[in-house]
């Protein structure tokens, strides 16, 4: 907890202008009545903002709703939070809700400078019973003081409030998104972000807004790299030559080019930069900004907003079609592959029909576990027809080291497990293999194979079976 001093004033003028503030009473006049207050505030981003001027006046602004009625002690200040974001997962603001329940919590009340500082949707309301079990109110200056959650005026208000802040988002979100879209596609702009592997960032002039270009705000745009840009050529041009992405990525690895947080830890902290992997290599190839054009909101987020009405929202990535892609109408950076190239490389991709046969299936996938290293085997067409393989934590990627003494890959056929499971598991001997699968993760049976036996596990409390148990079986 921060606990706020006294301001140290350094200044006769100073000191006298204390004391006309405080109407010529004594500091000590009045000290046993007055109100604990922990304050608390927000600030939605650390770059764009100020953090300490806007502490300083959201601080000034509840100083002035409380008055002489008490002090603040404590300081609970969240930066780079949004609104939006569940008071619990707030660092600050979760810290306040774990020391409202503390007895030593040295604070009576709390203090808001701006309500949408603070709360946003519901939230306010939904706090209310551990504010009542706590004993402690909330002051905000739109009420003039503490919220009494027990007068219908104040709630219509708290959540007129909070609409109000959840409104504001959505028009600010709206906004944004609608002027970068047209920087994109009339500027060819970029937009932030880490640049491509491949590519560098330089300066692209000035600002246009002549305001932002008087502070020295810059530009930027993409530049090929020098070290990383001819390696994304050589990636289009072998997948061209008709090369897989395992194939690809071994041969990365094998000539010790970095991988895109390898070649730039700074910006993939979120990354090992152990390799190179096959998507990392699939998302190279799939990404048409290496054509030289700037292509914007290939993947966009839903801002889900929760069923209890508290406004607060869970943002969840994905991947937009191409006719929600924005796409500058002139070529905005060098490009690193023709537009031609990118397109056959897209094609290269389609999926194999089989001659026309039936797509396969595999009804056992998730069911069959390694028994040599626990892991789930994989699909597998093998022979004709559907299999598991276990390669035991090998990866294409890489290139397999002939000197080590790697375990072989254990292979197992889908339709001995399934015959297995016919004669073993109560009440399946005439079921079909569909319905032997469907049985099998409706009782949640796992089935572990070795390359000697078959051990099928039945889960406590499975349906059909009193108790758990397993049954080892001879082999494939």
């Amino acid at each position: 907890m921060t606990t706020s001093g006294s301001t140290a004033v350094g200044s006769t003028l100073g000191n006298w202008m204390a004391t006309r503030r405080s109407g010529h009473c004594s500091p000590a006049q009045g000290v046993e009545q007055r109100i604990r207050f922990a304050f608390l505030g927000r600030v939605s981003t650390h770059g764009y903002q100020d953090p300490e001027s806007s502490l300083a006046w959201q601080l000034h602004s509840a100083q002035e709703l409380i008055g002489n009625q008490g002090v603040i002690v404590a300081r609970y200040f969240d930066v780079g939070c949004s609104r939006r974001v569940a008071l619990w997962s707030r660092p600050e603001a979760g810290r306040l809700l774990r020391d409202l329940e503390r007895d030593d919590r040295g604070f009576d009340a709390i203090v808001v400078g701006e309500a949408d500082r603070a709360f946003c949707g519901r939230q306010l309301v939904q706090l209310g019973p551990l504010l009542a079990r706590s004993g402690v109110q909330i002051w905000l200056p739109e009420t003039l003081g503490p919220v009494d959650l027990d007068d219908p005026a104040h709630v219509a208000l708290v959540l007129w409030l909070g609409s109000k802040a959840r409104r504001e988002v959505e028009r600010a979100r709206f906004r944004t998104t609608a002027a970068m879209r047209e920087q994109v596609h009339l500027q060819g702009r970029f937009q932030g972000g880490r640049p491509p592997f491949g590519y560098r960032l330089v300066d692209a002039g000035p600002h246009p807004n002549s305001v932002h270009a008087a502070w020295g705000r810059r530009l930027r745009r993409l530049e090929p790299d020098p070290v990383t840009g001819p390696w994304v050529t050589w990636m289009f041009q072998r997948r061209l030559d008709g090369w897989t992405l395992s194939r690809i990525s071994r041969e990365l690895n094998s000539a010790g080019v970095p991988c895109p947080a390898g070649a730039d830890p700074d910006r993939n902290r979120h990354r090992t930069g152990g390799g190179w992997i096959l998507r990392t290599v699939a998302s190279i190839l799939e990404n048409p900004r290496y054509t030289g054009w700037e292509v914007w909101n290939r993947q966009g987020g839903d801002h889900e907003t929760g069923d209890d009405g508290s406004g607060e929202t869970e943002a969840k990535r994905h991947w937009n079609p191409a006719a929600d892609w924005v796409m500058s109408r002139k070529q905005a950076h060098p490009a690193l592959v023709s537009q031609e190239d990118f397109v056959a490389a897209q094609e290269t991709r389609v999926k194999p029909e089989h001659g026309g046969k039936k797509p396969r299936t595999y009804l056992l996938t998730g069911l069959v576990v390694c028994g040599l290293c626990g892991r789930r085997m994989a699909a597998h067409w093998g022979r004709s027809r559907p299999a598991y393989r276990c390669r035991h934590g090998h990866s294409s990627a890489k290139r397999r080291d002939r000197d080590t003494d790697r375990i072989r890959n254990l292979y197992a056929r889908e339709d001995m497990i399934i015959n297995i499971v016919r004669d073993e598991v109560p009440g399946m001997a005439t079921a079909t293999a569909s319905e032997v699968a469907a049985e099998l993760r409706r009782r949640d049976v796992m089935i572990t194979v070795d390359r000697e036996t078959v051990t099928i596990t039945v889960p406590q409390g499975s349906p059909g079976y009193s108790t758990a148990g397993q049954v080892a079986l001879p082999g494939l």
